[in-house]
């Protein structure tokens, strides 16, 4: 089994169409997400979309200036963190929280990951998120665990 994939997304159709299948992959058993690509390249657009598609009912928006959004309302509890304005030394705070929600049936996304200092659970699924010049988004996927490699067979 192959533990990586990418999809080329040459619209919001394109977007949001990656995004329902997705949800639809880890609505059972949820799944904890570390999210990195440049700012505006569409890691929290990806995060609403695949809400949505999990069925959240609030307006789902960027954590950037509270570190944390929960949503409730859909079939599994969405974690969304943002840890950008923490940069390294502001994340050692909320470390326990990160590792509490990565266990569970609930959706974690942790955007700006790699200001985590390697604190990602092992079991995880990486996102990368770039763009071109023609404003095409590839998404790069990578699991880390047999659970998340599922996820990824189940997006080919």
């Amino acid at each position: 089994m192959n533990n990586t994939y990418e999809k080329i997304c040459k619209n919001l159709d394109d977007t949001k169409n990656l995004a329902q299948k997705f949800a639809s992959l880890i609505e059972e058993k949820g799944c904890f997400v570390s999210l990195y690509g440049e700012i505006g390249a569409g890691k929290t657009a990806f995060v609403k979309l695949v809400a949505d598609a999990l069925g959240v009912k609030e307006k789902v928006t960027s954590p950037s200036f509270v570190i944390l959004n929960e949503y409730h309302t859909a079939k599994l509890p969405i974690y969304h963190f943002d840890l950008y304005r923490l940069e390294h030394e502001g994340v050692s705070t909320i470390l326990d929280e990160l590792r509490e929600y990565s266990e569970g049936k609930q959706a974690t996304f942790v955007e700006w990951a790699e200001f985590s200092q390697d604190e990602i659970p092992f079991n995880h699924l990486k996102i990368n998120v770039t763009y071109d010049e023609d404003d095409n988004r590839k998404y790069s996927f990578e699991a880390f665990g047999h659970d998340n490699i599922k996820v990824i067979e189940g997006l080919k």
